[in-house]
């Protein structure tokens, strides 16, 4: 079973790698969330390929469409 901490990691690592298998990670990560009986991901906006609104708006909408609700930690 995966963590939603080590399922964070494996965005991270495909954001970096320009999505290489993100949707397959998104799944992993919807998974861990509802093992852990978490309603939301929580992403640190300085480790996102795309640190601006227009990014943060663009993954908010893949994810929410794949089932997982995406926030950003505060600075």
């Amino acid at each position: 079973m995966t963590t939603v901490a080590e399922a964070l990691e494996g965005i991270y690592e495909s954001l970096a790698n320009d999505n290489a298998e993100i949707d397959e990670r998104i799944k992993v990560l919807k998974a861990a969330l509802a093992d852990e009986g978490l309603k939301e991901a929580v992403f640190e906006p300085a480790r996102l390929a795309q640190n601006n609104r227009q990014g943060r708006k663009i993954m908010e909408s893949y994810f929410k469409k794949r089932g997982v609700t995406v926030k950003f930690a505060k600075d």
